[in-house]
């Protein structure tokens, strides 16, 4: 009977760890929780830096933290062991009051009353 808690109890504690930490950073392969910035980009709740690309371990996709996207299939590994998101230059998406469109290095989000505007890395933030 004792083996059987003991069993039951390390089950118990490996899958409330595995709920625990869903995200994984490809940067820096460690798990991460992950939480959006005032633009709408996710970043490490910890450290407040951005993702770059992370794998959500409960859906087995690779997105791209600037955007959200699901990259499935256009992530390759560089000759230095980094990951690289290889794009296909255009992305849209709507969800509700969201919108978001990325054409080659120019990102725009509006989401209910804010606009962000991304391009050659400077951001920009407007609210109506």
């Amino acid at each position: 009977m004792k083996q059987l808690v003991i069993v039951g109890l390390a089950a118990g504690l490996f899958l409330t760890a595995c709920k625990e930490h869903r995200y994984v950073d490809l940067t820096s392969g460690a798990y991460v929780d992950l939480e959006k910035d005032e633009s709408g980009k996710l970043v490490d709740k910890n450290t407040h830096k951005p993702v770059y690309i992370y794998v959500d371990t409960k859906t087995h996709d690779t997105i791209y933290g600037e955007t959200g996207e699901v990259i499935n299939g256009y992530v390759v590994k560089t000759e230095d062991g980094k990951y690289k998101y290889e794009s296909n230059d255009e992305y849209r998406e709507k969800s509700g009051d969201y919108k978001i469109k990325r054409e080659g290095d120019e990102v725009k989000i509006k989401d209910g009353d804010k606009k962000i505007k991304i391009e050659d890395g400077e951001k920009k933030v407007k609210k109506d």
